[in-house]
């Protein structure tokens, strides 16, 4: 991927992470909208910057072939990038949300598995309409069951 379609996959993930989860995040906490409109886009920040340089990482490793990514390779990416993210996200939700640990723990968890399953699938949808749009892109024609 060059680095105008990194910024485009970045940008088009936040935005659609923020629709979706800021409405599930204030049912699930009882914080306002503001509190977590503003914390979600330091996060979508902070995301921005770790997806930019853990997926350039990424593909350095495993090749640009994004198409032949199976679906446990795409489990172990997914693991990894959040991973990276509870690290880079925990002392700032603290921050902002005044909870104890243990309830940011509880946030944090929740909002891996969240978008861990949210990266899966928009990862995936993102790289099959990479694919039809610019087939010459990729050397892969179907999805490796790994």
């Amino acid at each position: 991927m060059s680095i105008l379609e990194r910024v485009v996959h970045m940008v088009l993930f936040e935005i659609f992470a923020i629709i979706t989860f800021i409405p599930i995040a204030m049912f699930a906490t009882g914080q306002g909208a503001s509190t977590l409109a503003g914390l979600s886009i330091l996060l979508s920040v902070i995301a921005m910057t770790w997806n930019f340089t853990y997926n350039w990482g990424y593909d350095a490793l495993l090749g640009d072939d994004r198409m032949a990514r199976g679906f446990r390779t795409r489990i172990l990416h997914g693991l990894g990038f959040e991973a990276g993210m509870i690290i880079l996200s925990f002392q700032v939700m603290m921050y902002i949300l005044q909870e104890n640990f243990f309830t940011i723990l509880m946030m944090d968890l929740g909002a891996v598995i969240f978008f861990l399953l949210y990266a899966i699938v928009f990862n995936w949808c993102y790289d099959v309409i990479r694919f039809r749009m610019r087939p010459s892109t990729t050397k892969a024609t179907r999805f490796s069951a790994e």
